[in-house]
């Protein structure tokens, strides 16, 4: 039996595992459209940008949500390999300036703000609904970068700027612009698939960060729907 949403949502994944893993979450659920975002927040933004102009060409086609969905590096004192991360909010995190004091954000250089609000509400009952299945699920911000963290410094630096992160990826920032430019509440969620810091490929667990991801993606309709 199909469960069918009151309107459809868009989901944004980077590359085609982190789609079909959440294919398989979604299972018959019909109520979602998941598309490919590619790797960076332009090209996240651009291809989410693109899906959104389309869908609002056609009659009823507009979505009603927009959701970044992948894997990603997790701070290890919050957010361990094989977790989720559902974002509080989405923050550009290099989006700014380096200065002899150290690196400025576009907020202080008077350019805007590099934060993104999410569907707060709905994030948070998403959350709850995963921890009721006893995955380990922790709430809060969510950071965007171009070049992700490769080093124990930049990893502390981040930290400190952003109290309370759970993770990193390169594309929820690109996806959430596009959707604040159309006028649509954003989610974004991350399946950490290795610890932020020295990029020791061997120790990273993709496969669990990817079951993690579905399992997560299976929650999803009951959330929309309740």
């Amino acid at each position: 039996m199909n469960h069918r949403s009151p309107s459809r949502i868009l989901i944004m994944t980077a590359v085609e595992a982190e789609q079909q893993a959440v294919l398989r979450g979604l299972g018959s659920y019909d109520g979602a459209d998941v598309q490919l975002a590619g790797v960076g927040p332009a090209s996240a933004a651009a291809a989410t940008a693109a899906a959104l102009a389309r869908a609002g060409q056609v009659a009823d086609g507009a979505y009603s949500l927009v959701v970044s969905a992948g894997i990603g590096g997790g701070f290890a004192e919050v957010a361990g390999m094989g977790s989720l991360v559902v974002a509080s909010e989405i923050i550009a995190a290099d989006l700014g300036a380096e200065t002899p004091d150290g690196f400025a954000g576009v907020d202080k250089l008077g350019f805007g703000s590099p934060r993104i609000a999410v569907a707060d509400k709905l994030s948070a009952r998403w959350a709850e609904a995963l921890r009721t299945t006893g995955l380990s699920v922790h709430y809060g911000p969510i950071l965007t970068l171009s070049t992700v963290t490769g080093t124990v410094d930049t990893a502390r630096s981040l930290i400190e700027r952003y109290p309370g992160a759970g993770a990193e990826a390169m594309e929820g920032f690109g996806v959430a612009e596009a959707a604040r430019q159309f006028g649509i509440p954003v989610l974004e969620l991350r399946a950490i698939s290795n610890a932020i810091g020295p990029r020791q490929r061997e120790l990273w667990k993709i496969g669990d960060a990817l079951q993690a991801l579905e399992q997560a993606c299976a929650k999803l309709p009951e959330v929309l729907l309740s």
